[in-house]
């Protein structure tokens, strides 16, 4: 009798155990399919235009200012917007923006993808495969993927710059500027811009992406909550776009002076060249750092709505992949 009592109470332990044993939350995390390149390609495109098309017409006034010698100041930007509007109407205020789009979604699409890719490869080589990477891969992933992004699309970059600062008389759409910079300029004239795009593009991408990331891992750490909401999102965008664009910007307006060149009636060719042609010209903070605080206004709008779109659009893709409404 005694036996048989013991042989009914042994399965109580063995119950125990496998309640113990079961998955625990993060595990469960850890096994959430993650994003194929053709969903961040589409995830980055999509984030890319909708934060390039708020900000466009913020963005068109700082190029203006950026290529001309003229001071800039937040009444000058904003009496440029109003003069604008009254002489060719409201549609004005995004001339060049279908060549933004042009160059932006393929820009941000590469980008984030590259970004997932390179987290993921670094990840596996440092040992923290789906885990958030330590600081210094953390901005190496950033910069690559800008870099990355950067070379593939550069000369739509330079299209844009063309069309945001001319009349439309002049390049009536995107291919007539193609044509007419190739015609008149040479090929050569499409990659103008370059370096400094590159040397810009570096601390840039890496400063963001590394400060979002950062912050996202602080906040998941802090709360204990795995996904921010998506007004964090936006501003942890924020934070990172007004570091990242701050640090980078003195080469952005480098960049811009070399790209319109050829209708400004310039002659930069280098990148060391046309910073000191800036400085001795127009001065430091007068020259390199024109338009900043207009940057200060739309750079962290643009940065905040791009990143926090991406995650979001991202977040939706992997839980419709996980509910079996897409082929993963």
């Amino acid at each position: 009798m005694a036996h048989r009592v013991n042989s009914h109470q042994s399965p109580l332990p063995v119950a125990q155990d496998t309640v113990v044993a079961l998955p625990q939350p993060s595990q469960e995390q850890d096994l959430r399919p993650r994003c194929t390149a053709l969903d961040s390609l589409l995830c980055g495109a999509f984030a890319g235009a909708v934060a390039k098309t708020v900000i466009a017409p913020l963005d068109r006034t700082k190029i203006i200012f950026q290529v001309s010698s003229k001071r800039f100041s937040a009444k000058e930007a904003f009496r440029l917007i109003y003069c604008t509007y009254m002489k060719d109407g409201v549609l004005s205020l995004w001339r060049g923006n279908s060549a933004t789009m042009m160059r932006v979604m393929p820009y941000a699409a590469i980008q984030f993808c590259s970004h997932d890719q390179y987290k993921h490869l670094l990840g596996s080589y440092y040992g923290y495969q789906g885990k958030a990477l330590p600081p210094f891969p953390r901005f190496l992933a950033g910069s690559l993927a800008g870099t990355t992004a950067a070379m593939l699309t550069y000369p739509l970059d330079m299209v844009r710059a063309r069309m945001a600062v001319t009349a439309r008389e002049m390049y009536s759409n995107i291919m007539h500027v193609f044509v007419r910079i190739s015609q008149e300029e040479g090929v050569r004239t499409l990659y103008r811009g370059f370096t400094p795009t590159i040397m810009g593009i570096i601390p840039y991408a890496g400063i963001t992406f590394f400060t979002y990331e950062t912050l996202k891992k602080l906040h998941a750490e802090k709360t204990k909550r795995s996904q921010p909401y998506p007004y964090e999102r936006l501003a942890f965008g924020a934070c990172a776009g007004l570091i990242g664009q701050s640090a980078s910007y003195p080469l952005d307006v480098v960049r811009r002076r070399m790209q319109t060149a050829g209708v400004t009636g310039s002659s930069y060719h280098t990148t060391l060249g046309t910073m000191r042609d800036i400085v001795t010209q127009e001065g430091v903070i007068r020259g390199l750092y024109k338009g900043l605080s207009m940057n200060w206004v739309k750079g962290p709008i643009a940065v905040g709505i791009s990143l926090s779109t991406f995650d979001i659009t991202q977040n939706l893709l992997i839980k419709l992949h996980q509910m079996g409404y897409f082929a993963h």
